[in-house]
């Protein structure tokens, strides 16, 4: 069930894929995906390229998938570990998510923090307390992590220049 459930994940990705990120398998393994977000234009994370793990279970789509940032976010509900506090990753999940919308969520938690649900405390009293020292710090932690040597994401940018481009037309150039 797994595997045919993931499978049409990937498909459903390729032929629409959500504004400004990019997913699919890190290898062989379908089980194991690697995920691109572009932060968002409206967020401190504008023009940071953020890599994503996606680990499914076996038993997947009744228990959510393990994700997980690799490029270090400096985010009230990211820890250092790259751990995402995110209700539908936890107790909110729903067998009828997807990825697609597992990493919609993700753009828009970035957009919008909830610092009353933190993983990172000390973050979340910043957001709340000194919001313009906590847009600067995570504006300079995006342009210290970001991705920018990403083959994918140095194609895409090259691409977006020229008219009509869609990223499903390079999904599978890079895998």
């Amino acid at each position: 069930m797994a595997s045919k459930r993931i499978l049409k994940e990937l498909k459903d990705l390729q032929k629409d894929p959500p504004t400004s990120c990019s997913a699919g398998p890190a290898g062989e393994d379908m089980f194991h995906w690697q995920a691109t977000i572009m932060g968002p234009a409206d967020s401190p994370f504008s023009g940071g390229v953020f890599l994503v793990n996606i680990h499914f279970p076996p038993d997947y789509p009744f228990k959510p998938p393990k994700v997980s940032f690799r490029t270090k976010v400096f985010h009230p509900n990211i820890n250092s570990n790259g751990s995402i506090c995110l209700d539908i990753l936890k107790e909110q999940w729903s067998p009828a998510l997807t990825i697609s919308k597992v990493l919609l969520s993700i753009c828009s938690l970035l957009t919008d923090p909830n610092p009353d649900d933190p993983l990172v405390p000390e973050i979340a009293h910043m957001y709340k307390t000194d919001r313009a020292k906590y847009e600067s710090t995570a504006r300079s932690w995006t342009q210290k992590y970001k991705q920018g040597n990403c083959p994918f994401i140095n194609f895409i940018r090259k691409e977006k220049k020229k008219k009509h481009f869609h990223e499903g037309q390079v999904q599978g150039k890079f895998r």
